[in-house]
């Protein structure tokens, strides 16, 4: 993301955990697959960052944050524009979840997190930034949690449709369509995509969506102008889904979140 980030070693400290600030320029940027001892909460004040990890995407709205358990391979993906807040904690400093999710995350403890970012590395055992701390990891491991992933699938056919919505979202072939690319009955790739993801093929395509709308919305696009990037044939079909999705439309969402 940038080269502060890529200096930075999260293990090479001790303490029950540190956090991190990123700045991101006005282009989109990715730090490549990687892995450390330490758990890493993913926090977005501005912008969006989207978090791949094995069968998973992962996207973190803002005032959101993705936790990604330590040792597990994972990538970042930012919009630009985007401030980001990394913090790192030791395994046995908290009883985090060992698997991925999204965390919602409160006022309190997004002060707390922007102000250890603050603090260096190295911050007394025994001072005020050490009991401070231990009250945002016990705020964290309180926190409410969210699903905003989607699964994804090492097959390669899966992939191949992955990157390919990935890369032109507006997309709208249907399920025959798409096995006619890859050489496969509708059938097959149906229950393939089930098998793989979980998800009927629209639901698991509907989910990506999701995933593409939160990453625009947030990096600044218009509702107009993502539902146009999405295929949707009108502004209202777009909203329809981000309101069945979520619970409420774009507007009324990412005004709650601030």
């Amino acid at each position: 993301m940038n080269q502060t980030l890529f200096q930075y070693d999260p293990d090479a400290s001790d303490r029950p955990a540190t956090a991190l600030r990123v700045e991101v320029e006005q282009s989109d940027a990715e730090q490549p697959v990687h892995t450390h001892r330490k758990g890493q909460l993913v926090m977005a004040l501005h912008g969006g960052v989207t978090c791949e990890v094995p069968r998973a995407l992962w996207m973190v709205p803002p005032h959101h944050a993705v936790w990604i358990p330590g040792g597990m391979p994972h990538s970042n993906r930012a919009t630009g524009n985007a401030r980001i807040y990394f913090l790192f904690i030791e395994p046995q400093a908290a009883p985090m979840p060992d698997q991925c999710c999204t965390v919602e995350i409160s006022p309190l403890v997004r002060e707390m997190i922007k102000y250890l970012s603050e603090q260096g590395p190295g911050y007394s055992k025994d001072g005020s930034t050490a009991r401070l701390v231990s009250v945002l990891l016990e705020q964290l491991c309180a926190a409410p949690l969210a699903q905003l992933h989607l699964p994804i699938s090492p097959h390669p056919k899966i992939r191949r449709i992955a990157d390919a919505l990935a890369a032109d979202p507006s997309d709208r072939s249907t399920l025959a369509a798409w096995g006619d690319r890859l050489a496969m009955s509708d059938r097959t790739l149906a229950r393939l995509v089930r098998r793989e993801t979980g998800l009927t093929f629209g639901r698991w395509r509907q989910q990506l969506h999701l995933i593409v709308a939160l990453r625009q919305l947030a990096a600044g696009a218009s509702v107009q102008r993502v539902a146009g990037n999405l295929g949707y044939d009108s502004v209202t079909a777009f909203i329809t889904m981000f309101k069945k999705a979520l619970g409420q439309p774009p507007a009324q969402y990412f005004s709650a979140l601030r």
